[in-house]
């Protein structure tokens, strides 16, 4: 089985670079490879553009595109498969604790407001982490129950509420301006992000990733309970709150600037169960992969399969739902 975990996980990093290159390639303006060869070549090097409109193509359109389809896909998938160990439960997704309904949240009321991208991006950041720090203070006022299933309850009423906070600004939005920007918004789309929205969220991606990827070894022990897990040395009540805020930060991150892009964080950990197994040293880096091959096919599709581009909520849950009725059908047991 380590055999077979290695090998799928090369292949998955050989299948990822190769869409890398094809999202470069594909849109409206074709590019062939050894353009975008030259192009990154000169723009690392310093040296002479071949083609000025294929150099800006690349690096001011097409690369910040990919590349944050890599960084939130890989986000997402992280996210997922942390929540789904912590919380012991198949069906958990990064939406359970309402970081997703906090982020769209705070962005809705941005654009409502008419204020800047980039205000509208921070105030998204701001509401996904605002809403789980209120799952997790109502969580950590109800004691004598189980706190896995307080916190799971408590995002349930959280993510109700800001829901309805979401309908009551939707309702008052300008039917012709603001509710169409709304609602692609919450839809989700990497069409607008720039080199300064990826910049402005990579130290947070970076923060979030790490203590899961230190750490990723103790979550195993975590998906045991936590009586067993504290007869093994691990801190239940120092770890959760650490594994749920950095997993928060980045679902947070990736939100605010491509809006809610569902079903990434709740099919692509089952995906990457089916291939190397339980074990989340290695099913953390097979889910990063994964989610982030995957946003880039379903962006790839988004922008070649109509004349408009589609927004990527709604390829994710036409791939998604088939795909999750299926496991529910085969009855799959290799999460626990």
């Amino acid at each position: 089985m380590m055999k077979n975990s290695s090998r799928f996980l090369w292949l998955a990093i050989a299948a990822l670079f190769a869409l890398f290159i094809v999202s470069l390639s594909i849109g409206k303006f074709p590019v062939p490879l050894a353009d975008i060869l030259d192009a990154l070549g000169s723009g690392l090097t310093g040296g002479p553009q071949i083609d000025p409109m294929t150099s800006n193509i690349i690096w001011n359109v097409r690369l910040p595109r990919v590349v944050s389809g890599l960084c939130v896909g890989a986000a997402l998938a992280a996210a997922g498969a942390t929540y789904q160990g912590l919380f012991r439960n198949p069906l958990v997704s990064p939406d359970i604790l309402g970081v997703s309904a906090g982020a769209s949240l705070g962005a809705v009321l941005g654009i409502y407001l008419s204020l800047p991208v980039a205000t509208i991006q921070l105030l998204g950041f701001a509401g996904g982490l605002l809403a789980v720090a209120a799952v997790y203070a109502v969580g950590s006022g109800i004691r004598n129950r189980d706190p896995v299933l307080v916190l799971v309850l408590s995002g349930v009423a959280i993510g109700a509420l800001v829901g309805s906070g979401l309908s009551l600004i939707k309702i008052l939005a300008d039917p012709y301006d603001q509710l169409p920007a709304i609602t692609y918004w919450l839809l989700g789309s990497l069409t607008s992000v720039s080199n300064g929205d990826l910049l402005s969220v990579l130290p947070a991606f970076v923060v979030g990733l790490a203590p899961l990827v230190l750490l990723r070894w103790r979550i195993n022990l975590l998906t045991l309970g936590d009586e067993e897990a504290r007869s093994l040395g691990v801190d239940t009540r120092i770890l959760r709150p650490l594994l749920i805020a950095s997993a928060t930060l980045i679902t947070a991150a990736a939100v605010s600037i491509t809006g809610i892009i569902g079903w990434i964080g709740l099919i692509i950990p089952h995906m990457a169960r089916l291939l190397v197994g339980p074990d989340f040293r290695k099913l953390l880096p097979m889910s990063m992969i994964l989610g982030a091959g995957y946003l880039l096919i379903v962006d790839i599709l988004a922008r070649t399969i109509a004349l408009i581009e589609i927004p990527l909520g709604i390829l994710t849950a036409v791939v998604g739902a088939p795909f999750f009725i299926w496991l529910l059908a085969s009855g799959r047991k290799g999460w626990q």
